[in-house]
């Protein structure tokens, strides 16, 4: 009977990891390396990420400090994230490439907000999804009599407990996510 517990608390961390992936993804007004993990070169032949080909390193708060494996990479790399939807414009000297973060103005900042809330949305709906999946198989169990009512609603109980704990945890992401996008 735990185990409905356990297993709708392991699907619950998956999706809040994944929101967390997603908020990675998110670029603030600060270097960091994750920025670039989305985007892939093309690697003899193979798509790779940039993190696999290439050594991403922040040099400061703005600016990312990337250095190819191999010196024919530094041309492919810029190329990618120039055409990449990220808006950075890297600067290559010798065989380093730096990637300066432009300041994101009021404007890009409130619709990045929009996004972050919209993530967090999904996030909140997909534990809740996960509450209904194990109160529904709670229900059946009842039904073919392999646990009493107490129980039930013994574990019903326990899974709202864990649902409000993950809902709870996705708003303080949020919060912090919100925080760090206003933040000059």
């Amino acid at each position: 009977m735990h185990k409905i517990v356990k297993d709708a608390e392991m699907r619950m961390r998956k999706s809040i990891e994944s929101f967390k992936t997603e908020l990675t993804k998110l670029r603030t007004g600060r270097a960091h390396p994750s920025i670039l993990d989305h985007i892939h070169v093309d690697y003899y032949g193979s798509e790779m990420a940039i993190n696999q080909v290439a050594n991403v390193t922040a040099s400061d708060a703005r600016t990312l400090t990337i250095t190819p494996w191999e010196k024919n990479m530094v041309a492919v790399i810029e190329k990618a994230i120039l055409n990449s939807d990220l808006g950075l414009n890297p600067a290559t000297a010798g065989t380093v490439i730096r990637v300066p973060m432009p300041p994101l103005n009021e404007e890009r900042r409130k619709e990045l907000i929009k996004v972050v809330r919209t993530e967090a949305e999904a996030a909140r709906v997909s534990v809740r999804n996960v509450r209904r999946d194990a109160n529904a198989e709670l229900k059946e169990m009842l039904k073919a009599k392999q646990i009493t009512e107490d129980e039930e609603r013994r574990l019903g109980e326990e899974v709202q407990k864990l649902t409000d704990k993950m809902v709870a945890e996705v708003d303080q992401i949020t919060t912090a996510k919100e925080a760090d996008l206003m933040a000059i």
